[in-house]
């Protein structure tokens, strides 16, 4: 064999190495593009459900869940309103026993700080324009002093 083709045979050795890398990494980009279009759909439908969900849709009016709070690992003491009735219900161990029974009380607006908003604004606007005027008189008055 001669010189020009040994380094004949290695540079078609080189030059495949390369399109196997080529190959390879198309390959890999293929499956990646893959493996982000389904989580995109996966994402894309747990919004869908999100919006459209079991809690969303108009058949479940005269059921409405007030308040639920945990009493042991499995255990459930859960307030429902069904029309106009509020029912204590204990949930847990593969059951639901009604404990309690109870006419839902009226809707009444919040005591809390939503409902104290206006005031706190009105509030607000006043003690800035009794501030404003208050330093705009003493500084006229200072002016007036100074001269």
């Amino acid at each position: 064999m001669s010189q020009g083709s040994a380094t004949q045979g290695t540079a078609e050795a080189l030059s495949g190495a390369q399109g196997d890398t080529l190959l390879g990494l198309a390959t890999l980009g293929k499956t990646a593009l893959a493996l982000a279009l389904v989580i995109g759909v996966i994402l894309l439908c747990s919004a869908l459900l999100k919006r459209v969900g079991p809690g969303r849709t108009g058949h479940n009016r005269h059921l409405k869940l007030v308040a639920s709070t945990a009493v042991g690992q499995r255990e459930r003491v859960v307030i429902v309103e069904v029309e106009g009735t509020w029912l204590v219900l204990g949930v847990g161990g593969g059951e639901v026993t009604r404990l309690h029974e109870m006419p839902a009380p009226e809707p009444h607006e919040p005591a809390g700080p939503a409902a104290d908003a206006d005031g706190f604004a009105a509030r607000f606007a006043t003690a800035m324009r009794h501030n404003a005027r208050n330093k705009f008189t003493r500084s006229d008055k200072r002016s007036g002093e100074d001269v």
